[in-house]
């Protein structure tokens, strides 16, 4: 299946002008992303010339984290970037990942900030700016406007479904996707002269088997957390976005039951296709740690030893020092962050009925 750029912007905007009644605001923002994709193209091409060591090495040993939104995926990728145990993608450097740009824009950024579209997406659930530590899969949207992030936040609201768009079995972009990725997992291991990525990708769950095949060195933390809880999360997370951005709570009710249910379809199928690789054999294990959730939550400094060992890095005194504490921390936690099943037309059943091989698998087999 091919679906044209042509297509996915036309679809894109005729859902959003049919949902929102919103017709010349993404016109305008259209033609500032393509401004920002000619800039981005010119800084790139310079960076070749001006930067050529950044392209004479290639991507060693990258750790990618793994897992569905609200799973703890941000809060594990942010610790171990924050300890300099690799280097990840901030939002910034995913809008304009060019080396030249990032050095031109970076006395700049508390002005950018005021303007960037993470004003729309900081809420108690995911707190994020401009500097913050990203999900990778974002890069996919501003290069392509395409994958998981366009399905979640536009094409959910389609009246026709268009998961096939974003689902790997049927039209499988993989390749594109990760030439781009290294492009910026590159340029950032150059600016921040460190030797080893890690990054996060949740649409990673749809098709692993063949990122581990493009990496061969690659090591994988698939965190996984009980579906009653990380799927409302997850809801809770992006319907949030939309309410901040366009009173998702005061839209009619079969429009947002019609939404809720296709991103829910998405939830699961991301459990499930990980599931399915991970139970029939296409997925080296020996590659990929599992991480369940609650552990992170009250044995994190085990846990924690348990996965430096696993990506190979060095436990110095000081990074020693840094798990104890954050365990600490992670026992006393609690979440400012409320959700409820009833708010989603969702049910305790329902879930464990869709996720059943999940908790088979995963959460009940000890």
């Amino acid at each position: 299946m091919k679906i044209s750029t042509f297509k996915r912007v036309f679809t894109a905007y005729t859902t959003i002008g049919i949902t929102f009644g919103i017709w010349f605001r993404p016109i305008i923002t259209g033609m500032l992303f393509l401004i920002l994709r000619i800039v981005v193209g010119l800084g790139r091409f310079a960076d070749q010339i001006f930067f050529p060591r950044a392209f004479t090495s290639k991507l060693e040993n990258p750790i990618m984290i793994v897992g569905n939104p609200r799973s703890g995926t941000t809060f594990l990728h942010r610790y171990l970037v924050r300890n300099e145990i690799g280097v990840g993608s901030e939002l910034w450097q995913m809008l304009y990942p060019s080396i030249l740009l990032q050095k031109m824009l970076r006395p700049v950024l508390p002005f950018l900030e005021k303007i960037s579209p993470a004003r729309h997406h900081s809420t108690v659930a995911h707190k994020t700016s401009l500097q913050s530590v990203e999900t990778d899969d974002v890069a996919l949207f501003f290069r392509y406007l395409d994958g998981f992030f366009l399905y979640g936040f536009i094409l959910s609201w389609a009246e026709e479904n268009l998961f096939s768009w974003v689902d790997p079995q049927e039209r499988n972009t993989s390749e594109r996707d990760y030439k781009w990725l290294e492009s910026i997992w590159l340029r950032n291991q150059y600016l921040a002269v460190s030797d080893r990525t890690i990054g996060k990708l949740f649409s990673l769950s749809a098709n692993l088997p063949q990122f581990l095949e493009q990496f061969p060195e690659s090591k994988i933390l698939y965190i996984i957390r009980d579906p009653l809880s990380v799927i409302p999360s997850g809801l809770s997370l992006v319907t949030g976005v939309l309410d901040k951005r366009f009173n998702f709570w005061n839209l009619p009710e079969e429009k947002r039951n019609h939404f809720i249910k296709r991103l829910y379809h998405g939830l699961v199928q991301l459990l499930l296709r990980f599931h399915s690789d991970w139970t029939n054999g296409k997925i080296d294990k020996s590659r990929v740690m599992i991480v369940p959730f609650d552990r992170m939550m009250t044995d994190f400094d085990h846990l924690m030893s348990e996965i430096i060992e696993f990506i190979d890095h060095p436990l110095s005194d000081s990074l020693k020092k840094d798990i104890l504490e954050t365990a600490e921390k992670q026992r006393n936690f609690k979440s400012e962050h409320k959700y409820d099943l009833e708010k989603f037309g969702l049910s305790k059943q329902q879930i464990i009925k869709d996720c059943t091989p999940i908790y088979d698998t995963f959460l009940n087999s000890k």
